[in-house]
């Protein structure tokens, strides 16, 4: 017996953790068939246009899924990548994500988007990718974002910059040298050096 529609869009639930009415184009699946889930409860509305299993696991970082899952090319970055790298007590207000320069800004009524664009190759520079929720979700990586609050440092304050880079030192053995690196290839090494050295 083949599956029905109501099976193969639970199983892309499961499979996907997060899925978007437009996942289920590929597959022939009229947009209806979320809406009936979810009145059945075989699905949960998790935001605007996003449905997950009731039996999914809802993590901290769920605002970073929402929007790796509404705006795939986006990276996050400063504060909420912060917090997601456990370099600060502070909780972002908004999720924080880079995207390319040039183009348009996510519309999301929710959560709240703080945007900062950049040329693509920063797009991949010091970024990995986690999967929360089954969603891979590009953050930039511990030194990348230490780096980047000093480029951004009118945004995001110095001291918060300075306190990040204080907790990233004392949890990475080679941290100084990755910070280095970064800020060279970021262009920031100037502004980076006096509080880097004040930290040796």
């Amino acid at each position: 017996m083949s599956p029905t529609q109501p099976d193969k869009v639970l199983a892309l639930a499961r499979s996907r953790g997060v899925i978007r009415p437009r996942d289920l184009e590929p597959l022939g699946i009229p947009r209806a068939v979320l809406q009936r889930l979810v009145e059945r409860g075989a699905l949960v509305r998790a935001g605007r246009g996003l449905y997950m299993s009731p039996e999914a696991e809802i993590t901290p970082h769920h605002t970073l899924v929402e929007v790796a899952a509404r705006a795939p090319g986006a990276v996050v970055n400063l504060l909420s990548a912060l917090a997601f790298h456990e370099l600060t007590d502070e909780i972002p207000y908004a999720v924080w994500i880079a995207i390319r320069r040039g183009s348009q800004a996510p519309r999301l009524e929710s959560p709240r988007l703080e945007v900062t664009w950049t040329a693509p190759r920063f797009l991949k520079l010091g970024v990995t990718r986690h999967e929360i929720e089954g969603v891979l979700v590009a953050v930039t990586d511990p030194a990348r974002t230490v780096v980047d609050c000093f480029k951004f440092r009118s945004r995001v304050g110095l001291d918060v910059a300075i306190s990040a880079m204080r907790d990233f030192l004392a949890t990475h053995r080679q941290g100084r040298q990755e910070l280095w690196e970064l800020a060279d290839a970021c262009r920031v090494r100037t502004v980076i050096r006096p509080y880097l050295e004040s930290l040796s």
